[in-house]
């Protein structure tokens, strides 16, 4: 009998069958390709925690896996001393199904644990999460979420005591832990109201979703007359945790012409009215966009269930709504922060800000000519807010991080992205630019225009289950065995490889880039790609940013890079 169908008969005798992902189990019995994609690994922390699709099995998001995970984390609290314990952890969920089960789980077992567990008495946004552990001095945090994943996902996201997304390093700790544990046995937990009763779990009052907020609204840069309120623009929040505090944001800023979209206010675990809840994607905004011709509306936004990812729409100069993608939102943000801090002769020095080694160095670029220096970090924001303390640590000021998957952090204060903070800049700057007689689009052409032309490109490959896993690894490996050294006709000039890590350098000192599995090509001109499997859904992703003296040159050129690249990956089976 094979290990995969050993681990399926297993759980078949131990699991509940009150579970109701029990009778799913039963039911696939003989499908030996369903039962492999189940049981013949376990999920693994990526950049982003656990992720999976909810189904039993040791390779799915389930019960069993997260309270494993809770106990896991627990017994590493526990090895960190009663000091640790008693400063607790602070739980939060989106709007999936089980979400909120699971978080009341796992507040239960670590109170059983002896671990003081902080709830929410509903959904919250992910960047409150982070906000509140720094701000009430917690341990950890955990955030039952799949961000914007489709509606079959869940997952399980743990913060340490930075505010940040777990480190390799103490997520390796964790995992040391968890791995040692069986699934059914060994786990300690008591049911949620009891640990409610007793005083080890306890519910957040409405006075924390306050200071969150003021925090946010703390962020402005400008405000009363400087800025046109009757700006009409839409939200959505996507059937998410955003409704509320993005809608509060708005009303205490005082904006007076802006709608949200009705069919998509309330949370829903099934997300009906979007399918696939990612606002990077154009086809999320087909209800914001009818309600916006409909109302006139000259901007639209909108953000993830968990509200940590924000991505915009805005008017063309022929009055078309055209999706912004996330280094273009970035460069509106990066610009509007610096002009807008010089001017209030705010801006510091020393200041830094920080970007993924995937985004566009056109924001590098906008960041020299304010003297501000652009770090790079891995992906995800447990790298870029994680450089917040080496950048102190350097006499630098931390202003401004992001990444091109519609993520941005506004201030050290939330270290992870936060959509909120980041609609409340755009609907500023477009409220201010306003004022000016511009608009958002008017506003972007001129960085281009004064920064050089960048055309920006992020096509991915979905390859899904242990097959297209190892046709990712077959991909990487073939590029790697026969690199790269000139495409579309023109030579590359310069390779990184950050298998091994990576030390670039800086006026403050050198830049260590931890291991990952990504290439980065240069041209001669400034244009680039990259090259990476992601390490939180089934995909390979691509980068391509091209340079040209015309919107129109920077097209081609990139067309052309980006057809030959993706016809070399794709030809290796």
């Amino acid at each position: 009998m094979s290990l995969e169908m050993e681990r399926y008969e297993d759980w078949l005798k131990r699991m509940d069958p009150q579970d109701p992902m029990y009778e799913g189990l039963k039911a696939v019995a003989g499908d030996e390709a369903e039962i492999r994609e189940r049981f013949a690994q376990e999920l693994s922390f990526g950049t982003a925690g656990l992720r999976g699709k909810l189904k039993a099995g040791t390779n799915c998001m389930n019960r069993n896996v997260v309270a494993r995970a809770t106990q896991g984390l627990a017994d590493y609290i526990c090895a960190h001393g009663k000091e640790a314990m008693e400063k607790g952890v602070i739980i939060a969920h989106d709007p999936r199904h089980y979400s909120k089960e699971f978080s009341k789980m796992a507040a239960g077992i670590l109170a059983a644990n002896g671990i003081k567990a902080y709830t929410f008495d509903d959904l919250r946004p992910t960047p409150e999460l982070a906000f509140l552990i720094r701000r009430m001095g917690t341990v950890s945090g955990i955030n039952i979420t799949a961000s914007h994943n489709p509606k079959d996902y869940n997952g399980y996201k743990v913060y340490w005591e930075d505010g940040c997304q777990v480190s390799s390093d103490v997520a390796a700790g964790i995992y040391d832990c968890i791995r040692v544990l069986d699934y059914f046995d060994g786990i300690k937990e008591m049911p949620f109201e009891e640990g409610v009763a007793a005083g080890l779990i306890e519910i957040l009052p409405p006075s924390r979703d306050r200071e969150y907020l003021d925090k946010v609204k703390s962020l402005a840069i400008h405000e009363g007359d400087e800025l046109d309120l009757s700006l009409p623009f839409v939200y959505t929040p996507l059937n998410g945790a955003g409704s509320i505090p993005f809608a509060e944001m708005l009303k205490e800023r005082g904006f007076t012409n802006w709608q949200i979209v009705e069919e998509q206010r309330d949370p829903d675990p099934n997300f009906t009215t979007v399918g696939y809840p990612n606002p990077e994607s154009p086809a999320a905004f087909a209800m914001s966009e009818a309600l916006g011709r409909k109302t006139g509306a000259e901007l639209l936004m909108a953000t993830d269930p968990d509200s940590d990812r924000f991505a915009i729409e805005i008017l063309n100069d022929e009055g078309k709504y055209i999706p912004l993608n996330g280094n273009q939102t970035g460069y509106i943000l990066v610009n509007y922060v610096l002009e807008g801090r010089k001017d209030a002769g705010t801006l510091p020095s020393n200041g830094a800000m920080v970007k993924s080694i995937v985004t566009s160095t056109l924001s590098s670029r906008i960041a020299a000519a304010y003297g501000v220096e652009m770090w790079e970090a891995l992906t995800g924001f447990k790298n870029i807010c994680g450089r917040i303390g080496e950048l102190h640590d350097r006499g630098l000021t931390y202003l401004f991080g992001y990444e091109e998957s519609v993520g941005y952090a506004a201030c050290e204060d939330i270290r992870d992205k936060d959509g909120i903070s980041a609609g409340m800049l755009v609907a500023e700057a477009a409220a201010y630019y306003r004022k000016q007689g511009k608009t958002l689009f008017d506003v972007l052409q001129e960085i281009y225009a004064g920064y050089g032309y960048c055309n920006e490109d992020e096509p991915n490959l979905i390859l899904e289950g242990l097959e297209g896993a190892a046709r990712i690894r077959r991909m990487m490996e073939d590029i790697r065995r026969e690199p790269i050294t000139s495409v579309a006709g023109r030579p590359i000039v310069r390779t990184i490889d950050y298998k091994d890590g990576y030390k670039g350098s800086h006026s403050g000192g050198d830049e260590d880039i931890p291991a990952s599995n990504v290439l980065r090509y240069f041209l001669e001109d400034g244009s680039w790609f990259a090259i990476r499997p992601s390490g939180t859904e089934p995909k390979i992703k691509f980068y391509f940013y091209a340079f040209g003296e015309s919107a129109e040159e920077a097209k081609a050129k990139n067309e052309a890079i980006k057809k030959a690249i993706l016809e070399r990956v794709q030809a290796v089976e």
